[in-house]
């Protein structure tokens, strides 16, 4: 047996009065939006709702349910509501056109802006050359180092010409050889050694001696002045007085003898020659 069906129809509704507008105005239009989704989806009311009586709202005086005419789901026209005395359907119209504001507009979204072409870097400078290094300033060489001689171990002990020679003189003997140079010329140790005598001496006036390190003293006489004293040091060529004619003596010289280290005398030529001496007289 099929289920006898009822449909709800706006046709049915009527409105309710001023004071019950503001709680049931909403509720309507819930219960309106309700029976047209049921009315879309063809649902299938149960055989106790098939007997229910139609929905009626209580009775009132200008009140206006503001719902849209026309189509208000897809497939779902909504129908005119009755007026306010429930006569017959009217068409409900909107009270004022401040109830409706047109829908925006859609805007055409705005174009893309244009690419902007990426700007190309400018190319990087060529990188500067390299300094060429300064070749090194070639240093000066330096100079020779000035060797001096070496110093020698028995020097001529005076600038000058020989007068008189070791020996046989006058019917005597002479103890040493004569230097005629002229007065003041310098008078040199001949050899290293230590200040024996400096000063007065019988027949040379003055005179000075000086003992070798090898024991040989050597005898300078008729000096004119000395400039060293007794136990003072002398190297070989060392300044020790100068020319003189004191004492017995014809003339300007330097008397010359030699000592060895037995105590004898000795030609003062010969020990100069073979200590290596070169001789000018």
């Amino acid at each position: 047996m099929a289920t006898p069906h009822r449909t709800m129809s706006f046709e049915s509704l009527t409105v309710a009065p001023k004071s019950l507008l503001g709680r049931r105005s909403f509720k309507a239009t819930a219960v309106a939006v309700t029976t047209g989704a049921l009315l879309a989806g063809s649902v299938q009311i149960g055989a106790a709702t098939a007997a229910a009586s139609p929905l009626r709202l209580p009775a009132g005086d200008n009140v206006q349910l503001q719902l849209p005419a026309g189509q208000f789901l897809p497939g779902l026209n909504v129908p005119s509501l009755a007026d306010a005395s429930g006569t017959g359907p009217h068409q409900w119209t909107p009270t004022s056109a401040a109830w409706w504001k047109p829908a925006p507009k859609l805007q055409a979204p705005a174009p893309a802006p244009e690419p902007q072409a990426v700007p190309i870097p400018a190319p990087m400078p060529a990188p500067l050359p390299l300094p060429v290094p300064e070749a090194a300033p070639v240093p000066a060489p330096m100079p020779a180092p000035v060797l001096l001689p070496p110093r020698p171990a028995v020097v001529q002990p005076v600038a000058g010409f020989l007068t008189s020679s070791y020996g046989p003189r006058w019917g005597t003997h002479h103890n040493g050889i004569d230097i005629g140079a002229d007065m003041g010329t310098p008078i040199l140790s001949a050899a290293d050694g230590v200040i024996v005598d400096a000063g007065p001496a019988s027949g040379f006036g003055l005179w000075v001696r000086v003992q070798h390190t090898d024991g040989t003293i050597t005898v300078y006489g008729h000096v004119d002045t000395f400039v060293v004293n007794v136990g003072q040091p002398v190297l070989a060529g060392d300044l020790i007085a100068t020319v003189g004619n004191r004492g017995q003596s014809t003339g300007p010289h330097l008397h010359l003898e030699v000592w060895n280290p037995s105590g004898y005398q000795v030609d003062p030529l010969i020990w100069l020659h073979d200590s290596g001496v070169a001789i000018t007289w």
